[in-house]
């Protein structure tokens, strides 16, 4: 397969992003490399520093059949660290969507005569399914396979998934993480704290990755209430994160466009047991009252009829799930 088109590169970071429920917007005038982004995540920004090639079958029909690669063309040693924010060294696999990580720390430096960096395909493959996988090289370096719904969450946390992955055992734990497989208590006692709170947060991003993906898939990318799509859409608990019950099933999902998850987070609108999204009567008031009425019959004609729904009924919010919430929302 030929290289991509160097703005194909930039066009697949800026859409991982999106996935990850991020926006960026290239701060290069060219797309070579690096590249480098500024990244909005919610109401904080980081600069992401990127360098970026096509991830390749090479090296003739010697090279095993799994082995891919990036060729690292266009720059010369040393590699440089963004002073302002994250650094990431990447390859990218169109046919799966997927990228590849490695460790900046140890290819700072390297050979002008044809340098490569390798991954097994199957390391792809299996991000596809969780997120992310992680493989140890032969120099000891840990490889990071990257689904897109994933990569902020890397580029946050790539230094210390490659540092740290380097340990046999927290490899193992790594995996089980975004397995999603149980890590039982004796398992993290065993590992220094620090490590322990890496863990969790590939536990913790990996699970929300997972649901945001069912979710998304489930509502075809849909706002539940407006059927937009356009990808600026975000995945709602019904029952809130944090709240007894609360879980990532599909059944207490929504696909939301910005302002109708904030409006639904607050209370402000509320999904009825008919499936019906209405407005709270009692928060209206509340507005209208305080002069922030202004564009409110416009907000309120989607609202009254039933929410755009998933194919599979077994898929539908759960009567249980919109109980609890409308009583922890005071609806």
């Amino acid at each position: 397969m030929p290289s991509l088109k160097p703005q194909q590169l930039t066009e697949a970071i800026i859409s991982a992003f999106d996935d990850g429920d991020a926006s960026a917007v290239s701060l290069t005038q060219t797309h070579s490399n690096p590249r480098i982004f500024l990244v909005q995540m919610g109401r904080n920004t980081l600069q992401v520093q990127a360098y970026i090639w096509t991830l390749t079958h090479g090296g003739g029909s010697a090279r095993p059949t799994n082995e891919y690669r990036i060729q690292i063309t266009g720059v010369r040693p040393p590699l440089t660290r963004h002073v302002q924010g994250a650094t990431v060294l990447l390859g990218y696999e169109p046919n799966r969507n997927c990228f590849a990580g490695f460790d900046l720390a140890k290819h700072t430096t390297f050979s002008t005569r044809s340098p490569s960096i390798q991954i097994p395909i199957t390391a792809l493959d299996d991000a596809l399914q969780y997120g992310f996988s992680f493989v140890r090289k032969g120099n000891d370096e840990i490889a990071v396979g990257i689904r897109p719904d994933q990569f902020l969450a890397y580029c946050l946390n790539a230094e210390l998934l490659h540092r740290e992955g380097a340990n046999a055992e927290i490899t193992n734990l790594l995996s089980k993480a975004v397995a999603l497989e149980e890590i039982t208590e004796g398992e993290i006692q065993q590992v220094p704290s620090e490590r322990q709170r890496i863990i969790g947060e590939v536990s913790r991003l990996s699970r929300d990755s997972s649901f945001r993906r069912k979710v998304l898939l489930a509502y075809d990318r849909r706002c539940a209430v407006t059927r937009v799509q356009l990808r600026l859409i975000d995945v709602a608990h019904i029952l809130p994160v944090g709240t007894d019950g609360s879980t990532d099933e599909i059944g207490n999902g929504l696909c939301l466009t910005p302002t109708y998850h904030r409006a639904f987070d607050q209370g402000l609108i509320y999904l009825d047991e008919s499936l019906h999204m209405q407005i709270n009567p009692e928060k209206e008031r509340e507005l209208v009252q305080a002069g922030l009425g202004g564009g409110l019959e416009d907000f309120k004609s989607y609202l009254g009829r039933r929410i755009h729904l998933p194919v599979e009924k077994a898929q539908w919010p759960k009567i249980d799930y919109i109980r609890a919430a409308n009583v922890v929302r005071r609806i």
